[in-house]
């Protein structure tokens, strides 16, 4: 295998920002009496674009308003808490993303995020600078688990699938890069370790491990 681009996705991947979409959900939901606890909402949702998950609470709970009406409205807690409280970095995520620049890669950034929330990380973080191209939960019509947004990556860059990895958290996330021919790399947040990934490629502990892995099939 060589490898020309690696696309990343950003939620639970590179920053640790799974508590901050259950404290914002938690906002927005309050007003219709409703709470998770942030490992309810993670099991259920981690990794499920806003709009999605957005589908799946007013069906459920009967809300009574659109679920796009109640994704804007987290859209718009979250990026604003972002601005205040920036989720961390998970461990090397930024070494990993210069050291995958310095080896001459095509570095994406596939997230289900919207595109206001994921800026308010990539800002914050000063991580826009490190992608070629950024594809977010606005710029698809299919988002993960669809393979939409990774094939849409892929063609951007002009590649094949087989020329390419992915790094995911999720099962969502990863069966969407599957499921786009990418050689998947999944490496568990703490609410996902117990998730069935035997359709990844590969299973690390670490962003360190990641990069290892990458190293040795260039």
């Amino acid at each position: 295998m060589s490898l020309s681009a690696i696309y990343f996705d950003l939620d639970g991947t590179l920053v640790d920002s799974e508590h901050l979409h259950a404290v914002s959900w938690n906002k927005v939901l309050a007003m219709f009496d409703l709470h998770f606890s942030e490992t309810e909402f993670c099991q259920q949702f981690a990794g499920k674009p806003t709009l999605e998950a957005a589908k799946v609470l007013v069906e459920e709970h009967q809300l009574g308003l659109s679920a796009s009406a109640l994704a804007k409205k987290k859209h718009i807690v979250f990026a604003d808490i972002s601005k205040l409280h920036l989720p961390a970095l998970l461990p090397g995520a930024k070494a990993l993303l210069a050291w995958c620049r310095e080896q001459g890669l095509k570095v994406a950034l596939v997230t289900g995020s919207a595109k206001e929330e994921a800026h308010s990380i990539l800002t914050g973080h000063d991580l826009a600078k490190y992608f070629d191209v950024i594809f977010t939960r606005d710029d698809v019509e299919q988002p993960k688990p669809h393979p939409e947004p990774y094939l849409r990556a892929i063609a951007h860059f002009s590649l094949t699938a087989s020329s390419g990895l992915a790094v995911e958290d999720t099962v969502t996330g990863s069966s969407s890069a599957k499921s786009a021919e990418l050689y998947t790399v999944v490496v568990p947040n703490k609410y996902s370790l117990s998730a069935d990934f035997s359709h990844a490629d590969s299973r690390c502990s670490s962003l360190l491990e990641v990069q290892a892995l990458i190293a040795s099939k260039l």
